[in-house]
C-alpha cells in the first residue's frame, strides 16, 4: 500500500479556504479513502490531502485521472491562487 501526501503552505488567512476546497474536490472525484489534515504545529497555514493507492500503478491511475475529470476540475479552479508552495510525499506503507 502507499501512502500520498500533497503537502501545501497556504498564503496567510487562506488554509481554511483551500482545505474547504480540496476536500470538496476530493469527495467529487473516485477517491475513497482520503484526509484532508492542517496544521496543529509546524508550520502554519499547512494543508494537507492524504490519501492511499494499492501501488504506484494507482497512483499514477490517479493523476491521469485529474487530467480528465472534468468535475473534479472545476472543483479545484483557482487553487493556485490559495498556496505559497507545496510538496508531494509518496510513502510505501511498512
Amino acid at each position: 500500500m502507499i501512502i500520498v501526501r500533497n503537502c501545501f503552505v497556504a498564503k496567510p488567512g487562506q488554509a481554511s479556504r483551500l482545505a474547504a476546497q480540496i476536500k470538496e474536490a476530493a469527495a467529487a472525484s473516485s477517491m475513497t479513502s482520503y484526509r484532508v489534515l492542517t496544521d496543529l504545529t509546524g508550520e502554519f497555514n499547512r494543508v494537507v490531502l492524504e490519501y492511499e493507492v494499492e501501488n504506484l500503478a494507482g497512483f499514477e491511475a490517479r493523476m491521469k485521472e485529474y487530467m480528465t475529470n472534468d468535475v473534479f476540475r472545476e472543483k479545484m479552479k483557482g487553487y493556485t491562487d490559495l498556496w505559497q508552495t507545496g510538496s508531494r510525499e509518496i510513502m510505501q506503507v511498512a
